[in-house]
């Protein structure tokens, strides 16, 4: 088997494609041939060693994957042979074959390509966990999504249109048409003006009722100046800290700085709301995330969903994927294939 290992910190150019043996399936446990996986953000902090949840380098990222069960430990079901299937990984998933405890794989739906597979599961579970599950976001309600064009954020899109929300669109300016082609009713650059006060005007004063934010820093001192009341905020992400290729602690340390405190006494006060989402806090409370997927799927297959796929590497390009990723050109996912 092939995969990609993070040696060292550092840059994309850091990454290694690494021979191995192929594994053999334990009791429990299916093997996967892997046709797609995706490229995530949280990858990128690991490579850099910005993620606390990493365990100690080297290691092989990867989050997620799609592919065909071509073999079965002793103990699993015989009826996985041979079927395409999704998986989430936490760790190991940037590699052609992986094997995973059969708690983890679904049978992929009929119709959903291994590309569309592999976009779907971390992107749409953190962003269901955002608008649905903490974020409570109604049918008239107004969100702001910060990296509308990215993975997250577009499952966002698609999930707050599905409910019949209004959507303004945080992104760089090259993405306005496409996020308003699907339905998003205002777009802002962030990078070029300050956002909150904007959200204000398209609001009418009013501001919004959620706001999902991935980048921390500084920025979430606008994304709470945006809310309205009862309006809750979203962080699931600190990009602000890692702006560049490498770690840069000054930057992390300006970063911390910048991040407001909201006591408890504030909040109250002027009835908002702040969560936190981080997907790989749930990896032990399995069965409550192949619940939300199932009600993923359902609506991929009432067509109210869809997994929009920008660019696909070579395993060999995985340090091109993470710069791609990085320099944030991306309009969707951004996936491997072996």
């Amino acid at each position: 088997m092939r995969q990609v290992w993070i040696p060292k910190a550092g840059p994309p150019e850091v990454l290694e494609v690494r021979e191995a043996r192929d594994p053999l399936p334990g009791p429990r446990e299916l093997r996967i041939r892997v046709e797609a996986i995706g490229v995530n953000f949280t990858d990128v902090l690991g490579r850099m060693g910005l993620d606390p949840d990493l365990p100690r380098l080297p290691v092989v990222p990867g989050l997620e994957l799609a592919g065909r069960v071509d073999s079965v430990g002793n103990e699993a079901g015989t009826d996985w042979l041979g079927r395409d299937v999704i998986a989430l990984t936490r760790l190991g998933g940037y590699s052609d074959v992986v094997c995973l405890p059969e708690h983890q794989v679904l049978a992929r739906p009929s119709g959903m390509s291994a590309r569309e597979g592999a976009g779907l599961l971390v992107s749409y579970l953190t962003a269901y966990q955002l608008i649905e599950v903490m974020g409570g976001l109604r049918a008239g309600q107004t969100v702001l999504v910060h990296n509308a064009g990215g993975g997250v954020g577009l499952a966002a899109v698609q999930l707050a249109i599905r409910i019949g929300a209004r959507v303004i669109g945080s992104a760089s300016q090259h993405k306005h048409e496409f996020l308003k082609s699907i339905g998003v009713e205002a777009c802002i650059d962030y990078t070029a003006e300050r956002f909150a006060p904007r959200v204000v005007e398209i609001t009418e004063g009013r501001g919004v009722d959620l706001v999902l934010d991935p980048l921390g820093g500084w920025t979430l001192r606008q994304s709470y100046a945006a809310l309205a009341g009862s309006g809750r905020l979203g962080v699931y992400g600190a990009s602000s800290a890692a702006p560049g290729k490498q770690r840069s602690r000054l930057r992390q340390l300006w970063s911390r700085l910048g991040t407001p405190r909201f006591r408890p006494a504030r909040l109250a006060r002027e009835n908002r709301g702040v969560f936190g989402v981080n997907l790989g806090g749930l990896w032990n409370e399995f069965d409550r995330l192949s619940g939300w997927l199932d009600e993923l799927l359902a609506y991929y297959a009432r067509g109210q969903i869809r997994p929009l796929v920008d660019r696909v590497y070579p395993l060999d390009e995985v340090a091109q994927a993470h710069h791609y990723l990085q320099d944030r050109q991306n309009l969707g996912k951004v996936l491997l294939e072996p």
